[in-house]
């Protein structure tokens, strides 16, 4: 299995910086026609690619409008590619992924939705700005094993809080928590003050959680 080279990377990066979204594609296409895994399309063409525009947009490297630019050219690279999904056979697991109230960033939550499928998983992706009180019916209708949330800005951190809290008192199934409002760390840290929440670092470490959690479903 080939491996994303970082000069391919970069020039991703620059087309998606420049607003170049057909050079984009033909970047994601070329990936997509040769060997390679769909995993480390996501883990280290779009994840990694979002991570340095965010970090580029808080150092004033550039601006909002570049910022939602290169947000809305990947989760159209994500759509396009969707259909060419590899999925493992489905495991009977099921998740529950959603932006938290008042969050209105969504494509790390797609990405989250995404990879749980090419694993097998069934999930419901409820995008940005999910009630609780909706997500808390769905999740009593269909008993998913995990819900994952996730969180761009930190000051919405109380929200997430309280999903949480509302959650667990509904449901006993794990928890997960990500997103760029972490990226500075306490990740591990606010996941701790609850039963059965984890923190997900990235999307490498969303892979580890789903190695060790198929385990531990079949030892059980």
């Amino acid at each position: 299995m080939q491996i994303i080279e970082n000069k391919m990377y970069r020039q991703y990066l620059t087309a998606l910086l420049g607003g170049k979204r057909h050079q984009c594609f033909k970047i994601v296409d070329g990936i997509i026609q040769k060997t390679f895994s769909i995993k480390d399309l996501y883990i280290k063409l779009f994840h990694e690619s979002l991570y340095e525009v965010g970090r580029l947009w808080e150092s004033n490297q550039i601006s909002v409008a570049v910022e939602h630019m290169a947000t809305a050219i990947t989760e159209n690279m994500m759509n396009t590619v969707y259909s060419s999904l590899d999925q493992t056979e489905n495991n009977g697991l099921r998740a529950i992924i959603a932006s938290t109230q008042n969050e209105y960033h969504q494509i790390g939550a797609k990405m989250v939705a995404d990879l749980l499928e090419i694993n097998g998983w069934d999930t419901w992706y409820l995008g940005a700005n999910t009630p609780t009180d909706d997500l808390i019916r769905l999740a009593n209708d269909i008993e998913p094993h995990v819900i994952a949330l996730s969180l761009s800005v930190y000051f919405h951190l109380s929200d997430l809080s309280d999903m949480i809290q509302t959650i667990r008192k509904n449901s006993k199934c794990s928890i997960l928590i990500g997103g760029q409002a972490f990226k500075h760390g306490n990740g591990n840290k606010f996941a701790s003050q609850f039963s059965e929440v984890y923190y997900i670092e990235s999307l490498k470490s969303l892979e580890q959680f789903i190695h060790s959690f198929h385990f531990r479903d079949q030892k059980l």
